[in-house]
């Protein structure tokens, strides 16, 4: 079984790109993941990479330092560089996303960082504090 879920903080804003051929969307961020407590506290930094409409709603209302929760599976890549040496890399393909962040109504870039469950068919959380709600 290859299934990993995280929790952390964008790194920067995620890219979104299309492919040449079919034209899907993929978006790709980084994620901060805090290991250990106290003085002894790090992070790993973990590239993630989301297709399709996932990826545009990523692309469309994250941004650096939003608080997500990433669920997917890992693949590792390997090339070699213009001077013959082989690489390697791990990421972690999402198929799902949680928007983590609550957001600030007072705040004009509010959208980019609204508090959501994005999946792969668009669909998002309500707001709970939206007056327009009757129940």
């Amino acid at each position: 079984m290859n299934q990993v879920i995280l929790i952390g903080r964008l790194a920067r804003d995620p890219e979104l790109r299309f492919t040449a051929g079919s034209g899907k969307a993929v978006a790709t961020f980084t994620i901060a993941v805090d290991r250990g407590f106290g003085k002894d506290k790090e992070a790993d930094f973990f590239r993630i990479v989301v297709w399709d409409k996932l990826g545009e709603n990523c692309a469309n209302y994250l941004a650096k330092g939003s608080l997500v929760a990433v669920q997917g599976r890992l693949q590792t890549n390997n090339y070699e560089t213009q001077s013959g040496e082989k690489r390697y890399s791990v990421e972690v393909v999402a198929n799902v996303v949680q928007f983590l962040d609550k957001r600030n109504k007072n705040d004009e870039g509010a959208a980019n960082r609204a508090s959501s469950y994005a999946d792969p068919e668009g669909f998002r959380a309500i707001d709970e504090d939206d007056p327009d709600i009757p129940f």
